[in-house]
This record gives structure tokens, C-alpha cells and sequence, in this order.
């Protein structure tokens, strides 16, 4: 008869083992979470940092610039280009709203009505992104040519009657003008609003609006009490992608607008390749940073949703 060895009883597990092994455990999301970390610090927080400096320097590029905390620099740069400021935040909040009324109703359909040809439409609403984004502005520029088919229609209909009054074309014109500014800023962001609204109204259970009917409601009190409450998280963030950006945007203002349609983001650029007055084009930054933390900070809060897509 074959006796059999019993294997020998595992050692027990002491407690600092499992001390050990709970703590690394617990740094397993923070070791993964270190390449993004490291990535912020260097691509970010340090040119942040840098940007600081610059902006309370003296000096000039032949002889050198040098930290003297000089801070008046923002107030003489607030005190010279607030105009462009204005302008620049008008600009981005009238292109924010168009891209939200024409973006609403296309990511509704896409949502709710397009059924199989979904992905097309998703396909040609992302696809301004195949080409790039100067093509895309310069485009524009043939797109409302003076005496193009644009410029006629709109003649036509006595569009830029009311425009011109109002300030934001010439006479018979519209390149060179406000008008042609805002119409690039809102046709190169459309995608940024169109993209998170959709997402938003994906979500919305179909169950709800069938309960809607239910009790009587009609499409549109169906749509103002269930679906825009539920898309508010795309809204919100639609309008934070779409305005931030435009608000520092300067390619749209340097090749469709004129000397009186300079945002400040044509400011800085100027400042910082042209005058090489690195001091002030980086105090604009921090301003132009300031001014749209400050408003989206606001905005957030008053809209009330921090669910954002």
C-alpha cells in the first residue's frame, strides 16, 4: 500500500504583508495616472509658469529681458487693447449662439430621426476635420467674395440692409467686415457643438417622451420640459468648446476680417512674432485666460448642471 505525502500547510500571511500588498493596490491608479500627470506638468503647467515670468520682464530683445516684477504691464495692456478684448468676446459669444441654434436642430435629428444614416450624417459633420483649418478658413474668402453669389442672395434679401445698419457688413459687401469674422468662427466650431449635443441627446430614454404623449403633452411643452432640461449637459458643454477656442482664435479675424475686426488673439500674435514684445503679448495671455475662466466659471453656475458630456 502507497502512502501519499501530504504537501506542507502555505505559510500564513503576515500583516504586513497584507498591508503591502493593499498599498499597492491602492497605487496602481495613481502609477497610471503619472504619464498623463507628467504630460500636463511639461506641456503645461511649465510654459504656464514660464509665460508668468515673461510677462513681469523689462527689457528688450537686444539687451536682454529680465524679471523685475514689473505688473504694471497688465494694466497698460488692458488700457490699450480692451477694445480688441471686447471684440473678441462679443465675437465668440455671437458665433457661440449661432452654432447653438443650427447645431440643436441638426444633433436632434441625428438623434432622433435619422435611424440608419446616422453614421453618414455623423461622417459629414466631422468631416470639415479632413481638411485643414486654414483651408478651411480661406475658403471663406471665396465663399463671400465681393460680387459672388453669397454677397447677391443676401443683397437680394435685403440681408445686408439691415447688417449694414446695424454695423457688422459694408455696403454691399461682407468680406473684410464683422459679419465675415463671425461666419468663420461659426462655421470652423459648428462640429464642437453639434458633436457633445448630439451625444447628450442620445442618452434620453425614448420611454420619456412616449410618457410625455401620454399624459397629453404636446411636442413642443414634450420638448421644453423633458429634452432641452435632459440635452442641458451637451449645451453646456457645446458652448465651452465652441466659445473658449473662438474667443483666442486669430486666424479667422486675420484672413476674413480688417484691421477694425482684430481680436485679441491677432494682438498676441503680433506682439509675440512681430513687435517681440514678449511682456505684453504674454500679459494679454494671462488677461484673455483670466477674462474666460471668469465667464465660464459664471456660465457653469448659472447654468445649473456640472454634468458635463
Amino acid at each position: 500500500m502507497t502512502v501519499t505525502e501530504e504537501a506542507p500547510p502555505a505559510a500564513p500571511v503576515t500583516e504586513p504583508e497584507v498591508r503591502r500588498a493593499s498599498t499597492r493596490r491602492r497605487l496602481v491608479p495613481y502609477w497610471l495616472l503619472l504619464p498623463g500627470i507628467l504630460w500636463l506638468v511639461v506641456f503645461f503647467a511649465l510654459p504656464l509658469v514660464y509665460q508668468a515670468s515673461t510677462s513681469v520682464q523689462t527689457g528688450s530683445l537686444e539687451k536682454g529681458f529680465e524679471v523685475t516684477w514689473h505688473f504694471q504691464t497688465y494694466w497698460d495692456a488692458l488700457k490699450d487693447y480692451y477694445p480688441q478684448f471686447v471684440r473678441s468676446l462679443l465675437y465668440a459669444g455671437t458665433a457661440t449662439l449661432l452654432c447653438l441654434l443650427l447645431g440643436y436642430p441638426l444633433a436632434y435629428l441625428i438623434a432622433f430621426k435619422a435611424g440608419r444614416w446616422r453614421s453618414v450624417v455623423l461622417v459629414l459633420v466631422i468631416a470639415p476635420f479632413f481638411t485643414s483649418f486654414l483651408i478651411r478658413t480661406l475658403a471663406w474668402k471665396t465663399i463671400l467674395a465681393d460680387g459672388g453669389a453669397v454677397v447677391d442672395i443676401l443683397n437680394t434679401l435685403h440681408v445686408l440692409d439691415v447688417t449694414g445698419w446695424l454695423g457688422w457688413t459694408e455696403s454691399n459687401r461682407v468680406l473684410a467686415t464683422p459679419m465675415a469674422v463671425v461666419c468663420g468662427l461659426t462655421y470652423n466650431f459648428l462640429p464642437f457643438m453639434i458633436l457633445p449635443l448630439y451625444t447628450s441627446l442620445e442618452r434620453i430614454d425614448g420611454r420619456l417622451h412616449e410618457a410625455a404623449g401620454d399624459l397629453y403633452a404636446t411636442p413642443a411643452t414634450t420638448f421644453r420640459k423633458v429634452t432641452f432640461p435632459l440635452s442641458m449637459p451637451g449645451v453646456v458643454s457645446g458652448t465651452l468648446l465652441t466659445f473658449i477656442p473662438a474667443s483666442g482664435d486669430y486666424v479667422n479675424a486675420e484672413l476674413l476680417g480688417s484691421t477694425d475686426t482684430k481680436m485679441v488673439g491677432s494682438v498676441i500674435q503680433t506682439q509675440f512674432l512681430r513687435v517681440l514684445d514678449y511682456p505684453t503679448a504674454a500679459a494679454l495671455s494671462f488677461i484673455l485666460m483670466a477674462v474666460v475662466l471668469i465667464t465660464v466659471t459664471v456660465y457653469i453656475r448659472r447654468s445649473g448642471t456640472e454634468d458635463l458630456v
